[in-house]
C-alpha cells in the first residue's frame, strides 16, 4: 500500500491528533499513523492546566470535550497523618486548580473533527519501521507494516509524535539525554466513595509522595512514588503493606482501598525519567511532545506541553509548506520557540520533587 500526503504524523495521542486536526483544517493533507489497534489507552496524563485549557479553547476543542465529560478540581489538599494541614484554592478570577480531561474524551473530540475532514486519514495498527530519504538525505516519508501488509507513506514532512520511546527519533538517529529522577510511580484507579469532592490530595507516606487525583466519572487515581527499580522486589510480597500505608494516609478510603486493591495486578508501573533530544528537527522531519522532551509526572505538565507543541508546530508547518521550505533550518523555528520554556518546566519539575517534603512537618 502506497499513500501520499503533505504531512505524515506518527503517533495519535493528544499532541499528534491536535496537530493533525489543525493542519487538515488549514487545507493540508495529513496521514496520522498509530501503531496500536486502538488509540484509547489507560493511565495516560489526563490533567489539564491553564496553558492546556487556553490552547483547547483557542481551537474550539474545549467545548466539545466538555460535552463528553471533564471535571474541574476545586482545590488541592495537603494531608498529614490523615488530617488536613493546608488547602490551595483557585486564584482569584479562576474556576479551578486543574481539570481532569479523560484522554478518550479529548481524542474523541479531535477524531470527530478529523473524520469529517477529507484532508485527514487515520491508520491504526500501523507500525513504522523505516524512514524514507531523498538523494540529499532529507526525510520524505515512512514505511512499515500494518498487520500482514506493508505500507509506504510519501510526505513532504514527517512528524514524530510517538512518545517517550519514539521510533521516529531512533530511526532519525537523534541522540537523547535521559535524566533519572530517582523514583518510579505506581498508578491505581478505583471508584470514589459517595460524596467525594473533586479535589487533588497530597501527602508524604513512608517518605514518598502519595497523591490522589479525582477523575471524571466518579473515580480516584492514585499515584505513589517508589524508589527507582524497587517494584520487582515489592511485588514478590503481598500488597497488604502498601494498602495499609494508603489507609493510614487517607482513612476515609479504607473500605474502597481494601476492596479494589487486592493484588499487584491492580497497580500499573510507570518507570519515571525525563529526557531532552539533542535536536527536534532534521530536513523534512520534526519530533514533538515526549519524543522530543519526555516529562516526568510531577505537576502534570506532559499533556499540556504536547498540546502547546501542536499549537506552535501547526503554524510553523503551514508556513514552511506554503514557502516550499522543509529544511531543518526552517522547521527549527518550532524548536527555537518551544525548547527553552519546555526545559524550564523540566527544571521546575526537578525542583518540585526536591522540595515536596517541605510541605510537611515531618
Amino acid at each position: 500500500m502506497e499513500l501520499q500526503s503533505d504531512v505524515c504524523i506518527v503517533g495519535a495521542g493528544p499532541g499528534g491528533a491536535l496537530l493533525a486536526t489543525l493542519l487538515a483544517e488549514a487545507g493540508i493533507t495529513v496521514i496520522l499513523l498509530e501503531r496500536h489497534a486502538s488509540v484509547f489507552k489507560e493511565f495516560r496524563g489526563e490533567h489539564l492546566n491553564e496553558d492546556g485549557e487556553r490552547i483547547l479553547r483557542k481551537h474550539g476543542v474545549y467545548e466539545a470535550v466538555s460535552k463528553l465529560g471533564l471535571l474541574l478540581m476545586k482545590r488541592i489538599e495537603y494531608m498529614e497523618h490523615g488530617k488536613l494541614i493546608r488547602t490551595v484554592k483557585p486564584e482569584e478570577g479562576h474556576a479551578h486548580v486543574g481539570i481532569h480531561v479523560p484522554q478518550k474524551h479529548l481524542l474523541q473530540a479531535l477524531f470527530n473533527r478529523l473524520d469529517r475532514n477529507p484532508n485527514a486519514q487515520l491508520l491504526t495498527g500501523a507500525a513504522v519501521n523505516q524512514l524514507q530519504y531523498d538523494e540529499q538525505g532529507a526525510v520524505i516519508g515512512v514505511s512499515g507494516k500494518r498487520g500482514d501488509e506493508s505500507f509506504i507513506v510519501h510526505s513532504r514532512i514527517v512528524v514524530g509524535a510517538d512518545g517517550r520511546y519514539s521510533t521516529v527519533r531512533k530511526l532519525a538517529n537523534i541522540p537523547t539525554d535521559v535524566l533519572s529522577h530517582g523514583y518510579d510511580l505506581l498508578w491505581a484507579r478505583m471508584p470514589a466513595p459517595a460524596g467525594w469532592e473533586p479535589v487533588i490530595r497530597m501527602t508524604l507516606a513512608e517518605g514518598a509522595q502519595l497523591a490522589l487525583f479525582t477523575q471524571q466519572g466518579g473515580y480516584i487515581q492514585i499515584g505513589w512514588s517508589i524508589p527507582e527499580g524497587a517494584f520487582a522486589a515489592m511485588k514478590s510480597g503481598p500488597i497488604d503493606g502498601l494498602v495499609h500505608s494508603l489507609v493510614q494516609a487517607y482513612p476515609d478510603l479504607e473500605s474502597t482501598a481494601r476492596t479494589y486493591l487486592q493484588s499487584w495486578r491492580d497497580m500499573v508501573l510507570l518507570k519515571v525519567h525525563s529526557s531532552r533530544a539533542d535536536s527536534w528537527v532534521k530536513d523534512g522531519l520534526v519530533i514533538m511532545g515526549d519524543a522530543a522532551h519526555t516529562m516526568s509526572p510531577t505537576g502534570a505538565f506532559g499533556l499540556n506541553c504536547a498540546l502547546n507543541d501542536a499549537d506552535t508546530l501547526a503554524s510553523v508547518l503551514i508556513e514552511a509548506l506554503a514557502e516550499g521550505d522543509t529544511s531543518a533550518a526552517r522547521l527549527g523555528a518550532f524548536e527555537r520557540s518551544n525548547r527553552i520554556p519546555t526545559e524550564a518546566l523540566q527544571d521546575r519539575q526537578m525542583e518540585m520533587e526536591r522540595t515536596f517534603a517541605g510541605n510537611f512537618s515531618i
